[in-house]
């Protein structure tokens, strides 16, 4: 994993593993936020492998797909999202593009 810490509140990186998740735990993130659509690529895991492998782990799982440009209900489902977790987020998508474009809305 390759994770850009943004600010204290959120990090990206590209795809994650399951086998990533203790690690993640370790490191101090409490949420993970999905925002590439499954299926998108050959042996990518799905976001339900990601979610249960995260939720064994005490940390909170989202799934906001996004492919093209950003919908308001994808933004209103990532502020969500990021208003029920207490703590350092880390989004992840194919390189981290998708999931840092999310986090900007929060901005605005």
């Amino acid at each position: 994993m390759n994770i850009n810490k943004i600010d204290d509140r959120f990090s990206t990186t590209g795809q994650i593993a399951v086998a990533d998740i203790a690690s993640l735990k370790a490191m101090g993130f409490v949420g993970i936020v999905c925002a590439r659509p499954d299926n998108e690529e050959a042996g990518q895991p799905t976001f339900a492998q990601i979610e249960t492998a995260a939720r064994g782990h005490g940390l909170s799982a989202f799934h906001v797909p996004v492919s093209g440009q950003l919908t308001e209900g994808q933004i209103i489902r990532f502020h969500e999202a990021m208003a029920d977790v207490d703590g350092p987020v880390l989004g992840y998508c194919r390189s981290g593009g998708r999931a840092g474009s999310l986090y900007a809305t929060l901005a605005r």
